[in-house]
């Protein structure tokens, strides 16, 4: 199906992290296209805030934009809500896995249990939701599942040791899951955003080592619609891939063509800050 002529229109989409960032602003990408939305997060109040917000702006969509309040990182929690939904507005057409969380710092000075949140939140957080709605998506025979993964789930970069290595999982868990899903009709896609100017980034930004924000800081930041109309775009053209800018695209084909060649350039800008620093 071309891009021109994939709908949204009507189209259940389920969006964990909904009422914020990259979630918020894809649900309302997909809101605006037409779609109906349940926007997933664990802070109930936030989560009715947020609705008001795109309900103001497209009043017409009253009957279109729901929410669930529940813990991603929590199976027992996350089944329950899930199945209830879908008891009631039917499987989502589009799972959009963004819940997430980061947290950079020297990994000698990360406390084992900052490991633990990024596995729980990001990478077992899209296996929840994923696993629950999967039964249902096979039944169909359709559905189209995209799980946010980073620039550094291509090739991590320092001070990233505990949230790489959880969007690294993704994208393993992701590349497996496309081919088991294909028979059934079911797509599948893996984000890699560079830095997006979101609530998350401002917290990263205070616990970032000088190291760290010399690399980050060389490229682009990104907005949460951009992101968000990437992630609508690769939809439509059933990518697997979906790269949000041309840095995003750059790194990503630089990596897949030089691969560990791009070692010594990133310990040069590790080295040459750790001198400025020193200075």
């Amino acid at each position: 199906m071309s891009e021109a002529r994939l709908d949204f229109s009507q189209k259940l989409v389920l969006v964990t992290g909904g009422s914020s960032g990259i979630g918020l602003a894809t649900a309302r990408a997909f809101l605006g296209a037409g779609a109906r939305v349940v926007i997933l997060a664990r802070d109930r109040e936030r989560l009715e805030a947020t609705r008001k917000q795109m309900l103001f702006a497209l009043p017409e969509a009253q009957e279109r934009v729901f929410c669930l309040s529940a813990d991603v990182s929590r199976y027992p929690d996350i089944f329950e809500h899930l199945e209830a939904m879908q008891s009631i507005h039917g499987t989502p057409d589009i799972l959009v896995n963004s819940a997430g969380v980061a947290h950079p710092g020297y990994v000698q000075h990360l406390d084992v249990e900052i490991f633990h949140q990024m596995m729980e939140v990001n990478y077992f957080g899209t296996i929840h939701t994923t696993q629950a709605l999967l039964p249902g998506m096979i039944t169909r025979g359709s559905g189209h599942i995209v799980n946010l993964s980073s620039l550094v789930g291509v090739m991590n970069i320092f001070g990233y040791t505990a949230y790489g290595a959880s969007k690294y999982a993704i994208r393993g868990y992701s590349e497996a899951l496309r081919q088991e899903m294909k028979p059934y009709g079911i797509h599948v896609s893996v984000v890699y955003p560079p830095d997006v100017q979101t609530p998350q980034l401002a917290y990263e930004n205070q616990f970032k080592p000088p190291e760290t924000r010399a690399i980050s800081g060389r490229g682009q930041v990104l907005t949460p619609e951009s992101v968000a109309q990437a992630i609508l775009r690769g939809i439509r053209r059933k990518k697997f891939t979906i790269l949000p800018g041309f840095d995003s695209q750059m790194y990503y084909f630089l990596v897949r063509l030089f691969g560990p060649v791009l070692y010594p350039i990133l310990d040069y800008m590790v080295a040459h800050s750790t001198n400025q620093e020193s200075k």
